[in-house]
Formats: C-alpha cells, sequence, structure tokens
C-alpha cells in the first residue's frame, strides 16, 4: 500500500473557490477514477492557501494506470478548465506506512 498526498498552494484569495469547485466537480471525478480517498485538508496555521489531499494505492503502478484513465476522460479536462489559474505550485509525496502505522 502506498500513500499520496497532494498539497497545492492557491493564490491568494482563491482558496474557498478552488475548495468549491473541486468539491462539486473535481472529487466526484477522481473518486471514480483513483484509488481510496482519504481527506482533504486546508491550512489554517503556518503557510496558508494550501489544499492537502490524501489516497492510497496498491501499489505505484496502480497509480499510474488509475491516473491514466482519468486523465482521458474529457470530464476531467473541463473540470481543470474551471480551476485554471487558480494554482501556485503543486506537489505531490509518495508515502508508504512503517510497520507500526495504523494506516497499512
Amino acid at each position: 500500500m502506498i500513500y499520496e498526498e497532494r498539497d497545492y498552494r492557491l493564490k491568494p484569495g482563491k482558496l474557498a473557490e478552488f475548495v468549491k469547485i473541486y468539491g462539486e466537480y473535481g472529487l466526484p471525478i477522481q473518486k471514480e477514477f483513483l484509488g481510496t480517498f482519504h481527506a482533504y485538508f486546508v491550512s489554517e496555521i503556518g503557510e496558508l492557501n494550501h489544499v492537502i489531499a490524501l489516497w492510497s494505492y496498491e501499489s505505484l503502478d496502480d497509480r499510474t494506470k488509475r491516473r491514466a484513465k482519468m486523465m482521458d476522460d474529457p470530464r476531467w479536462h473541463e473540470y481543470l478548465k474551471r480551476v485554471d489559474g487558480m494554482l501556485d505550485v503543486q506537489t505531490s509525496r509518495i508515502l508508504t506506512p512503517v510497520a507500526f502505522s495504523p494506516l497499512q
């Protein structure tokens, strides 16, 4: 099992709009194609204007195949047009749980 942490820093003033659009259009599409959705967070203290998503997959290969199928769906590209220009920085980390982690 692997986990993916996706961290998006939004341009100032765009956080609420991005979260609304993602919840309405982006997340439903991703739930169809991607692995297990665990959580979606916003930052309130420290560096602001961040949203963080946490997903899990069976393997890197599983992730790659699922994301490729999603990228082929025209609905995903329509969603991307809705959020165009809102993101400042995007990072993604693949995380693997240690033996004593409750998420395995």
